[in-house]
């Protein structure tokens, strides 16, 4: 294996499109708070780039013989990185994201703290657990606007972008949870779709997302945003009720049209914002 080879390894247990994006989640939950993309802004995106690729690098390592079936060419299973350069890599990242985040707000930093230990235990813990592990992974996901928001010193104001984020989050997983059910099983998981059927746990994304979607005009009603804000979560929604329904018949393609749906609903507040 060369040196290169092994680079590569390490730079995709990062995941580093999933890591960064969930850093310019961050970057949005604190212009949403009210605030210019200060240095505290910056620091927070870096912070929040560091702990999910350290999250990702860990979650290959106690993924690893799932990944055999599921994801064969994830860098364990492929042999470009082994197991225990996976677990090292990840504490170094955890360990400068915790490092880094001491400069922020002790609300932002104790949220650092408390997440990176939510994602070392996510596999081990959470993830076999019917709805626990897609819950644990709604939190995380909506947490990053949370912390934006708090690395600015406005938490309150990232609350409402953080509960709905978690809720589409959440009917993310199960739709996903769906797709790998095969791998899952052979595994030994006990997932949602595993206890109570494939199409139990799509109803219950789909009533997830729906609370999600009914509650996305929140801001607009409280007089928080203006119509800026609604003309684009209005096609957010309406992308997220399509995938729901799509998953009934494709989960594969769903999951992702979702993910479209909720980065769309991540702009609406930022235009909400920005037309203030």
């Amino acid at each position: 294996m060369s040196l290169g080879e092994r680079f590569r390894g390490l730079l995709d247990l990062c995941r580093p499109v999933n890591a960064v994006a969930a850093g310019v989640l961050t970057l949005i939950g604190a212009f949403v708070a009210g605030h210019p993309l200060t240095a505290a802004a910056g620091t927070a995106f870096v912070v929040t780039v560091l702990a999910t690729a350290g999250g990702n690098a860990i979650n290959d390592y106690f993924d690893r013989n799932l990944d055999a079936v599921n994801a064969p060419t994830r860098p364990l299973p492929r042999g470009a990185v082994s197991a225990i350069t996976a677990l090292a890599f990840s504490g170094v990242l955890f360990v400068l994201a915790g490092i880094v985040a001491l400069t922020l707000p002790s609300l932002a930093f104790a949220i650092v703290v408390f997440n990176v230990v939510l994602l070392a235990a996510y596999t081990t813990l959470f993830k076999g657990l019917p709805g626990a592990g897609n819950a644990l992974v709604a939190y995380l996901g909506g947490s990053t606007f949370l912390f934006g928001a708090a690395a600015v010193g406005r938490p309150l104001a990232g609350v409402v972008l953080f509960g709905l984020a978690a809720l589409s989050t959440f009917a993310r997983e199960v739709v996903k949870d769906v797709e790998d059910l095969e791998g899952d099983r052979e595994e030994g998981l006990h997932t949602l779709p595993i206890a109570i059927g494939p199409r139990r746990a799509l109803a219950a994304a789909a009533v997830v997302l729906a609370v999600a979607v009914l509650a996305s005009p929140v801001p607009y009603l409280t007089g928080t945003f203006g119509s800026a804000y609604l003309a684009v979560v209005v096609p957010a929604d309406a992308v997220m009720a399509y995938a729901a329904i799509r998953s009934f018949v494709d989960p594969t393609a769903a999951q992702s049209v979702l993910k479209y749906g909720m980065f769309l609903a991540a702009a609406a507040f930022v235009v909400g914002r920005a037309f203030v």
